[in-house]
């Protein structure tokens, strides 16, 4: 069993921080489960570039407001409190947080602790998988 305390994560070096968003790492590859966990803050008044080619992801918003844009269909969604989405087809998209949005981030595979998006928007792929699949 594993237990884990948000502000011990924080405090810690599985606390990332970027200028557009703070990603506290509490569940990584290294734990053994098949995905990782994340609670990402998301700043106010960014845009935020993703695209995760090497991941799945699904993520809940717990506070705060803004958009996610879809750059494959152009499609806008609001975000707040209580709307999950999931990232199942590797898109590109775009997150516009009109206020801090905390959300609760599950990653698979799972990342190993210290990624940051590339030029892409993407976290690299785990040198380890990609070991084994060739």
């Amino acid at each position: 069993m594993l237990i884990r305390k948000l502000d011990e994560i924080r405090n810690s070096d599985k606390n990332i921080v970027t200028n557009q968003w703070e990603s506290a790492r509490v569940l990584l590859k290294g734990d053994e489960m098949g995905f990782s966990f994340h609670i990402t803050t998301l700043y106010a008044g960014q845009e935020i570039h993703m695209h995760y080619k090497n991941h799945l992801e699904a993520v809940f918003v717990i506070s705060g407001e803004g958009t996610i844009e879809d750059l494959g269909t152009g499609e806008t969604h609001e975000l707040a409190p209580g709307t999950l989405y999931a990232l199942n087809a590797h898109d590109k998209h775009i997150v516009r947080p009109r206020t801090n949005i905390i959300t609760a981030c599950v990653f698979n595979p799972p990342v190993i602790g210290n990624e940051v998006h590339d030029e892409t928007g993407a976290y690299p792929a785990d040198p380890e998988a990609a070991k084994l699949a060739s």
